[in-house]
C-alpha cells in the first residue's frame, strides 16, 4: 500500500491546554480555543476541498515561488518543523509549538503557540497572512493593532494577540516581504510580553525542547519501533486536557468516518471506554503521571453527588460536564465540502453498559499500583462496588453498545462482557486486599456472567460469538474477549471466533468493525482500532508471525508525521474519520510492547 499523501497529512501541535493542526504547506488550519473543546479560531480545514486555497480561518506562511515542502517533527518532541524551498535557491524553515515547560515549580502550558521563521538560504520573500473568523467561521474577528502587535477582536476566547518582529503592515495587508533574519509570532492571550518577541520564541522553544525530550526519556519503550511507540506517546499526552486529567478522542469533530456517509461526529470529549486502553498503554510506557491524571478525571467523575455513583454516561466534556447536546452548523462547509458539521455530541443520551466494566478496569489501577499514592484504595472501594452493582444490574440488557447505534438498541455482547469485566476485577482486587468474602461474592456473579455469554452470545451455526445474545452477525469488539481474559486464548471457542472474525471482516489486511447495516447504512471504512485488536488476538493465539505482518501493515497506513486517524479505505490507503484518533494511537503502543522482542535478547 503506498504511504499516505492525502487531505489528513496533517501535523499537530499542544501542550496540554490547546492543540493545532499544520497542513503540509505549514498553514494552520484548526486550532480551537481558549481550550481543547473551544470555538475553532482557525477552522479551514471545515470549509471545503483542501485543494482550494483557503485562507479565511488559516494561518498561513508561504515562500513565494515555493516549489518543494517537506515536514518533520524534531526529535522526540511536539515541535513540527517544515521546510519550504523555491527554485532559485530560497528556503526557510518554520518551528510551530505550542509552549510547555516548568516554570516557578509548575507546569507552565498557556493557551498560545508560537512559530517561528527562519531563512535556511538564498533570498527568500515570506507573506504571512492570517485571517481567523469567530463562532463556527460564521464571521471574521476585528482587527487593532500597535508597533508589534495584532489584536484579533471577537475571537472565541475574546482577543487573540499576535506579538512579533515581523512588519506589522505586511501582516495585515498579507504583502511579501524579505526574511532576512529570524521571526517570531506568539499568538495567544491579550497580554504584553515582558521581552521581545524573538527572545520570547527563542527561549520558549529551548525550554519546550528540553521538556518534551525529557519527558519522553522516561518512557519504557519496547526495543522494536521505538520511533511509533514514541510519536505515538506524544500524540496521547497532546490529547490530554491537563486541567482536569481527561483525554479526548481526537482534537477534531465532523471529519467523516467516509465520504458522503453523514457519520460525522464531534470527538473533543472524553469517552469512558476509551479511557481503558488509554491507561493501559501509558502504564506499560511507565508514562505514570498522565496515567494519574485520568485516573483522577474518572474518579472524580464517579464520585458523583453525596458520594454516591450515578448511572454513567459513556461520554463527558473535558471539564466533566454532562450535557454535550449536538447541534448542526451551516457556516462551515465540511471537510473536503461533505457536512454536515455538527458540535456537541448526542452520545451523551445514549444507554451504553460497558462503561462500568471500563470504569472499574482502569480505576482498580489505583489499587495495586504504587508508584500512584494520591488516592486511598479503601476510599476507593465504595465507588468500585457501586459500579460493579450497576454492571449486575444492568448484565444482558438492551443498549446502544461499542458502536453507538442511535436507531436500536440490544443485549450487546460487549457491554455484556464489560459487565463481567467490573465484577470479575472486583473479586480480583478483594483477593489482593486480603479480602476472602468479598472476592467471593464478586467472583461467584462473575462466574454466572461469564457462563450466561457462553450460552447467550455464541452462535453454533457461525461457530464464533456474536454481536448480540442470540444474534447471528458478527462484531469485531468481540476480540476484546482475548485482551480481557474471558476465556483462555487457546480455548476453542476463542480460536473459532478468531477465525470467523478473519474470515468475514478482515478486507484486504484492515478490520471492520461489523458489515451489517446499521442507522445509515453498511460500513464503507475498516476500522483502525479493530485491526489492531486483530493482531493482539493473533499474538495471544500464538500467530506471531500473522500478528507482526498485519502489525507492519497497520504502520505503513500512517502519515509521513507518523499519526493515524480513526478509519481507512483498505483500497487507498487513505485515512477518513476525527484526527488523530487517540484510540489508534494507543493501539500502536499496545501491540508494539506485546509483539517486541525483548531488550535482553536483542542486545
Amino acid at each position: 500500500m503506498a504511504q499516505n499523501l492525502q487531505c489528513l497529512d496533517l501535523g499537530l501541535i499542544g501542550n496540554g491546554h490547546v492543540s493545532a493542526l499544520v497542513d503540509p504547506d505549514g498553514a494552520i488550519v484548526w486550532y480551537c480555543t481558549p481550550r481543547l473543546d473551544g470555538d475553532p479560531i482557525f477552522c479551514s480545514l471545515l470549509d471545503g476541498d483542501p485543494a482550494e486555497r483557503r485562507l479565511e480561518g488559516s494561518f498561513a506562511i508561504e515562500l513565494e515561488g515555493c516549489v518543494d515542502t517537506h515536514q518533520s517533527y524534531l526529535e522526540n518532541t511536539a515541535i513540527l518543523r517544515t521546510v519550504q524551498r523555491d527554485a532559485q535557491g530560497g528556503a526557510l524553515e518554520i518551528l510551530d509549538f505550542c509552549p510547555r515547560f516548568r516554570q516557578g515549580g509548575r507546569s507552565f502550558h498557556p493557551s498560545a503557540f508560537v512559530r517561528l521563521i527562519r531563512p535556511l538560504g538564498g533570498d527568500p520573500r515570506v507573506r504571512i497572512r492570517v485571517r481567523p473568523r469567530r463562532d463556527w467561521g460564521a464571521a471574521p474577528c476585528e482587527t487593532t493593532h500597535g508597533s508589534n502587535h495584532i489584536r484579533y477582536v471577537g475571537s472565541p476566547g475574546g482577543v487573540l494577540r499576535l506579538t512579533t518582529n515581523a512588519p506589522i503592515t505586511s501582516i495585515l495587508e498579507g504583502r511579501p516581504f524579505i526574511l532576512n533574519r529570524p521571526v517570531a509570532l506568539v499568538a495567544g492571550e491579550d497580554r504584553q510580553l515582558a521581552e521581545a518577541p524573538l527572545t520570547v520564541a527563542q527561549d520558549f522553544l529551548r525550554r519546550t525542547r528540553g521538556w518534551w525530550q525529557d519527558w519522553t526519556r522516561t518512557l519504557a519503550v519496547p526495543f522494536e519501533w521505538q520511533d511509533e511507540v514514541i510519536r505515538a506517546a506524544i500524540t496521547l499526552k497532546l490529547s490530554c486536557f491537563e486541567d482536569t486529567g481527561a483525554i479526548i478522542a481526537a482534537p477534531t469533530t465532523s471529519i467523516p468516518e467516509a465520504a458522503d456517509s453523514s457519520r460525522n461526529w464531534d470527538y473533543r470529549f472524553c469517552w469512558l471506554r476509551d479511557s481503558v486502553f488509554v491507561v493501559r498503554a501509558l502504564n506499560r510506557l511507565g508514562a505514570t503521571s498522565t496515567m494519574e491524571g485520568l485516573l483522577s478525571y474518572l474518579n472524580n467523575l464517579i464520585a458523583g453527588v453525596g458520594g454516591e455513583v450515578p448511572e454513567l454516561q459513556p461520554v463527558y466534556g473535558i471539564n466533566w460536564e454532562a450535557d454535550l447536546v449536538e447541534r448542526e452548523i451551516d457556516t462551515l462547509r465540511g471537510f473536503r465540502g461533505i457536512g454536515p458539521v455538527r458540535v456537541g455530541n448526542d452520545a451523551y443520551r445514549q444507554v451504553q453498559h460497558d462503561v462500568y466494566g471500563g470504569v472499574v478496569l482502569a480505576l482498580s489501577q489505583l489499587v495495586y499500583d504504587r508508584r500512584i499514592l494520591s488516592v486511598d484504595p479503601e476510599a476507593l472501594l465504595p465507588r468500585l462496588e457501586e459500579a460493579g452493582r450497576l454492571a449486575r444490574r444492568f448484565f444482558g440488557a438492551p443498549d446502544a453498545g461499542i458502536w453507538e447505534f442511535r436507531g436500536s438498541a440490544r443485549p450487546h455482547t460487549h457491554s455484556s462482557l464489560m459487565c463481567w469485566v467490573a465484577c470479575d476485577r472486583l473479586a480480583r482486587v478483594y483477593r489482593h486486599l486480603g479480602r476472602a468474602a468479598d472476592a467471593e461474592r464478586w467472583g461467584t456473579e462473575a462466574v454466572r456472567m461469564r457462563d450466561t455469554l457462553v450460552d447467550e452470545a455464541w452462535s453454533d451455526e457461525l461457530q464464533s460469538f456474536t454481536a448480540s445474545f442470540g444474534g447471528d452477525t458478527l462484531d469485531a469488539s468481540v476480540l476484546l474477549m482475548f485482551e480481557l481474559g474471558f476465556l483462555p486464548p487457546d480455548h476453542p471457542k476463542m480460536l473459532a471466533t478468531l477465525d470467523a472474525v478473519e474470515a468475514e471482516l478482515l478486507r484486504d489486511g484492515f478490520v471492520y468493525r461489523y458489515t451489517e447495516e446499521d442507522d445509515f447504512g453498511a460500513p464503507d471504512n475498516a476500522f483502525l482500532v479493530c485491526t489492531f485488536w486483530f493482531v493482539d488476538a493473533l499474538a495471544m493465539a500464538g500467530r506471531i508471525e500473522d500478528a507482526r505482518r498485519i502489525f507492519e501493515r497497520l504502520l505503513s497506513a500512517r502519515t509521513r508525521l507518523g499519526l493515524m486517524a480513526e478509519h481507512i479505505d483498505p483500497a487507498t490507503g487513505e485515512l477518513w474519520g476525527n484526527f488523530p484518533q487517540t484510540y489508534s494511537m494507543a493501539g500502536i503502543i499496545n501491540c508494539a510492547l506485546r509483539l517486541s522482542r525483548s531488550w535482553e535478547g536483542a542486545v
